[in-house]
């Protein structure tokens, strides 16, 4: 997993150039047919070496043929709703989880190789299509976002940012908006990444695997849950609040965690409790978190070089998202615990609240 987010963070960045230059039905078609391809390689694997080698080539169709083609596009499309759109294609990304019961029944009956080898078809046969239906942005159909009329002068001149200017690559990376926006949501990303170590985490404080996999289907529906939700929030509350308290509640989840178990003042918390705080907030926190901080983007940079910007802060949260899981697994070494892990966790995605309200909104 580390190996493939670290690869992921190394391709992002060049996604948007392409997507520029080429058009997301080109990008998107070689992504599907390359994901595609991965798993049906991968069923065949018998070394180690094959297993590295299709992850890698999963890596690259992944980054040209899901996220980040698929969110440039959707902020190109809309602005005032943007925030909407978003959060209902994070959501609905969400619904693949509720496929796994099926997965897992599907290996159990007829193996892995041939259930991962139809899994590749299949994302062609429903990709290939779907690249069919995409627009990379509506000016090239003598359109705008959000439907306005490219006639109707007086409501291009209300929207500021259909009139603001959009910003060169090399005016964002230059901006301190951009670093403190790629500091604050990489330190959210990283402790995110921890839930690797959930699983394990959970039974190692004495918590039956049965009831761990009921908090992590808990976190899950919270998450998608937490992904809709904030798309219906009105445009006139602050995004940088929005943020700050998905970083605040995903923070105390990692808290209760960690205090499963733990004796305080001569009380000890019901586990069950913490369970269920566990998996409302950090799923809650973190799915608020991901169209929020997509919007934000394109609020701060524009949409010309939307999916540049995506990439960029992606390759630099997938960073920490790589060497988060290794760390848990360090200090659970060191220690015996992952308490640890996650209290330390919680405190950097605390640091990530401040600075996030220090960011100047562009107007």
């Amino acid at each position: 997993m580390s190996l493939q987010r670290s690869e992921g963070g190394m391709i992002s960045p060049f996604v948007g150039f392409i997507l520029n230059r080429y058009g997301i039905r080109k990008v998107m078609a070689f992504g599907i047919f390359t994901t595609g391809a991965s798993f049906v390689l991968m069923s065949f694997v018998t070394k180690i070496w094959h297993f590295y080698l299709c992850i890698s080539l999963l890596t690259i169709g992944m980054s040209f043929g899901t996220f980040i083609v698929l969110v440039a596009t959707v902020g190109n499309w809309f602005v005032e709703k943007r925030k909407l759109a978003l959060s209902i294609m994070m959501a609905a990304s969400g619904l693949g989880g509720l496929l796994v019961p099926l997965m897992v029944q599907l290996i159990q009956n007829f193996g892995w190789r041939p259930v991962i080898m139809f899994a590749g078809i299949g994302f062609w046969i429903i990709g290939f299509p779907a690249t069919m239906a995409m627009r990379s942005n509506p000016e090239k159909y003598g359109l705008l976002p959000d439907g306005v009329d490219s006639t109707d002068q007086q409501k291009i001149e209300q929207n500021k940012y259909l009139t603001s200017q959009d910003m060169t690559v090399k005016e964002i990376v230059r901006s301190a908006t951009f670093w403190k926006f790629a500091i604050a949501t990489s330190l959210a990303q990283g402790l995110s990444a921890l839930n690797l170590l959930h699983i394990p985490a959970l039974t190692s404080l004495n918590v039956s695997l049965t009831i761990a996999g009921i908090s992590i289907a808990i976190l899950a529906a919270a998450d998608m849950s937490g992904r809709l939700l904030i798309g219906f929030t009105s445009n006139k509350i602050n995004p940088k609040v929005l943020l700050a308290f998905s970083f605040f509640f995903l923070g105390l989840g990692s808290l209760s965690l960690s205090f499963i178990g733990v004796e305080i003042f001569g009380v000890t918390i019901n586990k069950y409790l913490l369970i269920v705080m566990f998996g409302i907030l950090w799923g809650g926190g973190f799915g608020v978190s991901i169209p929020l901080r997509l919007s934000m983007t394109a609020d701060f940079f524009g949409r010309k070089n939307y999916g540049t910007a995506v990439g960029l802060l992606s390759t630099i949260g997938g960073i920490l998202s790589a060497i988060a899981p290794i760390i848990g697994g360090l200090i659970y070494d060191l220690f015996e615990t992952y308490r640890v892990t996650f209290m330390v966790g919680s405190l950097f995605v605390f640091i990530a609240i401040p600075i996030v309200l220090s960011i100047k909104i562009r107007t």
